[in-house]
C-alpha cells in the first residue's frame, strides 16, 4: 500500500459528512493511498453508510474530543489529548500517517503542527499556501494566515517555499515570485516589505519580479505572490468575496426577465466553465508548508467536494516530495546570523 493519510473528521461547520463523503470518494479513485478518519466513530460510520460503505482503504479512529474554532488554540491542543485533530498529529509525529488534513480551527493547525509534528531544519514559521484563481492559469498564495507580523527572513523563506510547489504541483518550470505591496515601485511597501525586497532580488534560485499589488492578482501578474499571513488573508477573504457577490449578482441580473433569460441559457455553458474556474472547492484547502510533513488546512465550510480537491493537493504534495524538496531549498540558504537564532515561540 501506498501513502496513508489521516483526515480529522470533526472539523469543518458540518461534520464528519463532508470529511467522510469526501474522503470515501478519494479513496475509491486512489486505491493505492490509505486512510485514516479520526472523530466520533459512530458519527462517522453513519455517514460512511450513506455513502455506500467504507472502503477497504479506509479505516476509523475513535476519538471523544473535538477543538472548536473559538477555542484558544494552543491551550485546546494541550488540554484535549483525544481531539480528533491532536491525534491525528500525533498519528504522523509517531509514523503511523504521512500527512494530515483539516478543516478545523487554523489557530490549532499551526499549533499542532509546529508543536506536534515539527518544523523543518531553517524554517522559522509555517505558511499557509492555496491556490488562487486568475483570468489565466492559477496563482500561488502565501502565507494567507498562519504567520501574521512575519519579518523579511521569514519571507524569503515563504518565497522559496513558494517557488518549490509552483514547480513540483502546478509544473511550472520557472515560476514568476512577486511581493504583495501597495505599488509596484521597489520603495513602495511598509518597513518589513522593504526590507524584503532586496533579499529576494539576492536570491538566485527564484524568478523575482519585483512588487505586485492586489488588484493584479486576479489578472496573473505572477505565479506565486508571498505576503505576510496578515494582508494574504484579508486579500484572499476579499477575492472570494468579491466573487461571489459578482455571481450573485450576474445571476440576479440574467433571470431579471424572460429576455435576460433567454440570453442565460444560451450563456449557460460558459458561466459554468466560468463558476468552475472560480470555486474555491475545485482548488482543495491550503498547505501548511514548512512542516516536517504535509498538512493540509481545507475551510470551515467545505463541501465533499473540496475535501476531495484537498486530499488530491495532499496525494500530488506526498508523490512530488514536496517536503524533501523543501527541505533541499532550504538547506541552500546563506547559515543565519548567531545573534538572530533565537527560535521564535511556537
Amino acid at each position: 500500500m501506498g501513502f496513508r493519510i489521516a483526515v480529522d473528521a470533526m472539523g469543518s461547520d458540518a461534520a464528519p459528512a463532508p470529511e467522510v463523503s469526501g474522503t470515501i470518494q478519494a479513496a475509491r479513485e486512489w486505491p493505492d493511498l490509505r486512510f485514516v478518519l479520526l472523530g466520533d466513530d459512530s458519527r462517522i460510520r453513519a455517514e460512511a453508510e450513506k455513502a455506500g460503505g467504507l472502503p477497504g482503504n479506509v479505516e476509523v479512529v475513535h476519538t471523544t474530543q473535538v477543538i472548536t474554532p473559538d477555542e484558544e488554540p494552543t491551550k485546546a491542543v494541550r488540554s484535549k489529548k483525544d481531539a480528533s485533530l491532536t491525534v491525528a498529529a500525533r498519528l504522523v509525529k509517531e509514523g503511523q500517517a504521512d500527512a494530515l488534513l483539516s478543516a478545523g480551527s487554523t489557530g490549532a493547525l499551526v499549533v499542532v503542527g509546529t508543536l506536534g509534528i515539527g518544523r523543518m531544519k531553517g524554517i522559522d514559521r509555517p505558511a499557509l499556501g492555496t491556490i488562487m484563481p486568475t483570468v489565466k492559469q492559477p496563482v500561488f498564495m502565501l502565507d494567507v494566515g498562519a504567520t501574521p507580523d512575519a519579518r523579511p527572513e521569514w519571507l524569503v523563506q515563504f518565497a522559496l517555499m513558494g517557488d518549490i510547489y509552483a514547480r513540483e504541483i502546478l509544473g511550472l518550470s520557472r515560476p514568476r515570485v512577486a511581493l504583495l505591496s501597495n505599488g509596484t515601485e521597489a520603495e513602495k511597501g511598509n518597513a518589513v516589505v522593504k526590507a524584503t525586497y532586496p533579499l529576494l532580488q539576492e536570491l538566485p534560485s527564484i524568478h523575482f519580479i519585483g512588487n505586485i499589488e492586489a488588484r493584479d492578482v486576479p489578472f496573473g501578474g505572477a505565479d506565486v505572490v508571498v505576503a505576510d499571513g496578515f494582508p494574504g488573508n484579508v486579500l484572499l477573504k476579499t477575492y472570494e468575496g468579491v466573487a461571489m457577490a459578482l455571481f450573485q449578482s450576474l445571476k440576479e441580473a440574467l433571470t431579471g426577465s424572460p429576455l435576460t433569460a433567454v440570453g442565460a441559457a444560451l450563456a449557460k455553458p460558459g458561466l459554468k466553465k466560468m463558476a468552475k474556474r472560480f470555486d474555491y472547492t475545485e482548488y482543495g484547502g491550503a498547505l501548511l508548508l514548512g512542516l516536517k510533513a504535509p498538512v493540509v488546512k481545507c475551510h470551515g465550510s467545505s463541501n465533499a467536494r473540496a475535501i476531495y480537491s484537498g486530499l488530491r493537493v495532499m496525494k500530488l504534495a506526498l508523490e512530488g516530495r514536496v517536503i524533501d524538496r523543501l527541505a533541499e531549498a532550504i538547506a541552500q540558504l546563506p547559515a543565519k546570523n548567531p545573534k538572530e537564532e533565537g527560535d521564535p515561540p511556537a
